[in-house]
Formats: structure tokens, C-alpha cells, sequence
């Protein structure tokens, strides 16, 4: 970076905080003012970072800092190993940050720290890692917010029909594709694959496997370029679960667990291990208890509808799309395809559920329900995924589960910030219920 720096091939360099809703906050440096004064030390930035709902509005009722304490700052401490360029502007460097408080201990809410410590949990008492790769969809659409046709009248998709496996895209969508692949090979984060989806406008972004830490800090990367290039090219690219009636996008999390460099899923002969059966029973027990991790806004708990190929349910199965858990690959390839989390999830919130969940069933040892063979949909059996914003906070508020896995101060500082969706739509009248009742009440 100091060669790069000296060459006038960086001049700007961005140090970003991921946030509650796993967008990248931060400020803009000089390249050699970072280099001399932030790289080797911390920034300063304002605790609200991480206490603000999804509009960055000041709010009362988290403990991490408030107007009581006159919303003082937290230290940024630079994470150099998570240095990137960003093709998509010029010379300049991305670097993500932790946060730490005024004791100089990591802030215990904060997404990176919250799926550290899970990892650890899991290294430490069982000896096992995880290896990740995420699977995320979103929408682009025509022209931006302030340019639709009509304010308040829904953007159109890049794409009217549905292009899934298409290998024949309109022009503007190809283009956009070959860019975002390209600035992602050059930022040091190629894609495995790229495909276009049955929703109208919906693309899927996949990631090779790797270190799950690392795999989480792709996801932020690949949003930040997908806005960027979307509306340089006069687009949107939305992460919405249900950016409109019928397309719903998810951030599916595929995962596996090793011990001393050996998958841990599998046995010799290819079936589920003991680790592996806990670790599915845990999920399907644990992780409906933790929904606003993975599920954070009210918009979120449209996607889990029937025939969606979101689920409905905490059914696990082999290769079967409609199971929240899917169990898939053979040999050291065998791994847990996550599907629960939409694509508006926070990636370091759902993964650190997944591993709560994981260890959960480590602990506890549940018995593993009998795998479902066919469709998910029809299951009565399997454990329900909560069904609103206001069911999910209530599970993870009163739930034993959330606590003990994620700690307190975890717990109350997620589910206050699901409140403050919940608030924020009680006070909004939506179109549909305009158009449904406007002429009818």
C-alpha cells in the first residue's frame, strides 16, 4: 500500500465500520495521512454508528450510548488485513475497521465482533472452524429513485420475464454483469458465478469457499459495488427480501466444519458424522429463536412464503431447495446450505446465528427430525420460522436460547432495534391498504 501510495496509484483511502444493518459507515482519508496518523493506530467516529436505525436517525433506548452520554466516540482500529482496492473508484483503498470502547475492550454489539466470538466459542471448546461461501440475490432496476417515472411509483426491472439460466441477457444487463464481475476480480474477491434469476431484474452472486470471517467482508464488498455500478449506469440495485409482490431475494449461507484441516460434517463413508447431525439439530431447534439476526425488518418476513423457495418451516433434507437446511456436496464437499436469511441480512449477524445455532446443537445434542424427502411446504411437523417482525422479537427477547448463546447485551441491544422497525411502520399508512380499502371502507 506505501509503494502504491508513493506511486500515485492510491491517493484516497476509505476506512469503513460495518453497521447494524451491514453497510459500510466510515470516512474518506488522505492516503498519506492514513499511512502516517490511522494505519498503525485508530480513527475516531461516533458510537451512533452502531445504535441508529436503518434512516441513521438518532435514538434513545440503546445502552451503548444515547443522548445521556452525548453520543461520544468509539476508536476505529484498522483491520489491514481486510485491505482492498476498489476498481470501481479510482485509487482508492478500502479498509474495514473494528470497534473498540473507551476500555480499549471490542464493542460486544458490533457484527464483526458478534461473529468472532461465536467462531472462537466453537474453536475453543470444540476445536472445530468453518468454512463459508455466500450465495446472495438482489434486484437491479431501471433508473434511480429520484428519476421514476412517477415519485412514489416502483422502479421497473432491468429485465421484464424471467431470465433464470439465461445465457441471453439485454444489453444494459449484460453490461452491468461484466463490470460487476470484472471490478470484483480486481478487488481481489473474483465470483465463482454469476446468474440471472426467475424474478424480472434478479441476479445471483456466488463466492468460492472460504474463510467465513473473510467470506462476510466479500458480501459488503459486493454491495458497495453493485450500488456504485448500478447507478453510474443509471440503475438501482436493491437487497430488499421482498422488493415487490412475487420476487423475493435471499442470502443463502453455505457452510461446513473442520477439525485439523478435515471436514467434520461427513464421515469416512460419506454420511452425516455426530457433529454433523448436531449441528443440523441445532439449527432446526435454534435457529427460529434467533430471527432478527437474520430476518431484521418487517419487509423481511415476506419472503417466507410457499413455493417461494424461501422457507416456511425448519425442515432439513438432501438437495431438497425447499428445506431451510440443505444438506448438500458429496465427500469433503459435503456442506449446509443455510437458507433462512434474506438478502437484506446483515452477513456477519446471520452467519453468527447459524454458528450460535451450530453449537447449540453441539451442547445440547437434539435429536435430529427425520430429513424431508419431499416437499418442505406440506411439512406440519418441523418448527415454524416466526411469521412477523413482532412474533420474531418476542421469540428472541423471551427465548433462553438467544441469551445464552449471544449474551445480554447482545440480545437487548437487536431486538430494541427490531422495535424501532416495528414503530417506524406502525406510523405509516402502505399503498396497499390505500388501494384495498380507499374506495371500500
Amino acid at each position: 500500500m506505501r509503494a502504491a501510495v508513493e506511486g500515485g496509484r492510491i491517493d484516497a483511502v476509505l476506512l469503513a465500520l460495518p453497521d447494524l444493518q451491514g453497510r459500510l459507515k466510515g470516512k474518506r482519508y488522505d492516503a498519506r495521512h492514513f499511512l502516517t496518523r490511522v494505519a498503525g493506530s485508530h480513527a475516531e467516529m461516533c458510537a451512533y454508528l452502531l445504535a441508529t436505525d436503518a434512516g441513521m436517525h438518532a435514538v434513545d433506548g440503546f445502552a451503548l450510548t444515547s443522548w445521556e452520554d452525548g453520543y461520544a466516540d468509539l476508536k476505529v482500529v484498522p483491520d489491514l488485513s481486510a485491505l482492498r482496492l476498489l476498481p470501481w473508484m479510482p485509487r482508492t483503498a478500502l479498509v474495514l475497521g473494528d470497534a473498540l470502547a473507551r476500555d480499549e475492550q471490542p464493542v460486544a454489539v458490533a457484527p464483526r465482533q458478534i461473529l468472532r466470538t461465536q467462531l472462537e466459542r466453537l474453536r475453543t471448546v470444540y476445536g472445530l472452524q468453518v468454512q463459508a461461501g455466500l450465495e446472495s440475490e438482489f434486484v437491479l432496476y431501471k433508473g434511480r429513485p429520484s428519476t421514476s417515472p412517477q415519485p412514489g411509483q416502483p422502479l421497473v426491472p432491468v429485465s421484464a420475464t424471467n431470465l433464470d439460466y439465461a445465457l441471453d441477457h439485454p444489453p444494459a444487463l449484460d453490461r452491468f454483469l461484466r463490470r460487476l464481475q470484472s471490478a470484483l476480480a480486481r478487488a481481489g474477491a473474483p465470483v465463482e458465478a454469476l446468474k440471472t434469476e426467475s424474478g424480472p431484474g434478479q441476479i445471483e452472486v456466488t463466492f468460492p469457499y472460504g474463510p467465513v470471517l473473510e467470506a462476510c467482508d466479500v458480501h459488503l464488498l459486493l454491495k458497495h459495488a453493485a450500488r456504485t455500478l448500478a447507478a453510474r449506469a443509471g440503475m438501482t440495485a436493491t437487497f430488499m427480501a421482498a422488493p415487490q409482490t412475487g420476487v423475493t431475494s435471499g442470502l443463502h449461507i453455505h457452510l461446513s466444519l473442520w477439525r485439523d484441516d478435515k471436514p467434520a460434517l461427513a464421515t469416512a463413508d460419506g454420511t452425516l458424522s455426530a457433529p454433523g447431525r448436531h449441528a443440523i439439530a441445532g439449527l432446526v431447534e435454534a435457529l427460529p429463536m434467533l430471527a432478527p439476526l437474520y430476518a431484521p425488518n418487517t419487509n423481511s418476513y415476506r419472503r417466507y412464503a410457499s413455493h417461494s423457495f424461501a422457507p416456511t418451516s425448519m425442515a432439513w433434507g438432501v438437495d431438497n431447495r425447499t428445506c431451510a437446511v440443505r444438506v448438500v456436496g458429496q465427500g469433503e464437499g459435503l456442506h449446509l446450505e443455510v437458507r433462512v436469511p434474506g438478502a437484506d441480512a446483515n452477513p456477519y449477524l446471520a452467519t453468527a446465528a447459524a454458528v450460535a445455532a451450530i453449537t447449540y446443537g453441539l451442547d445440547r445434542t437434539p435429536s435430529l427430525p427425520s430429513k424431508q424427502a419431499g416437499s418442505a411446504y406440506r411439512d406440519t411437523t418441523a418448527p415454524p420460522l416466526p411469521r412477523t417482525l413482532e412474533e420474531a422479537s418476542a421469540w428472541f427477547r423471551e427465548s433462553t436460547v438467544a441469551e445464552a448463546r449471544l449474551g445480554q447485551e447482545v440480545v437487548q441491544h437487536y431486538a430494541h432495534l427490531a422495535q424501532l422497525d416495528l414503530d417506524h411502520q406502525r406510523g405509516l399508512v402502505p399503498n396497499t391498504e390505500r388501494t384495498r380499502w380507499l374506495l371500500h371502507a
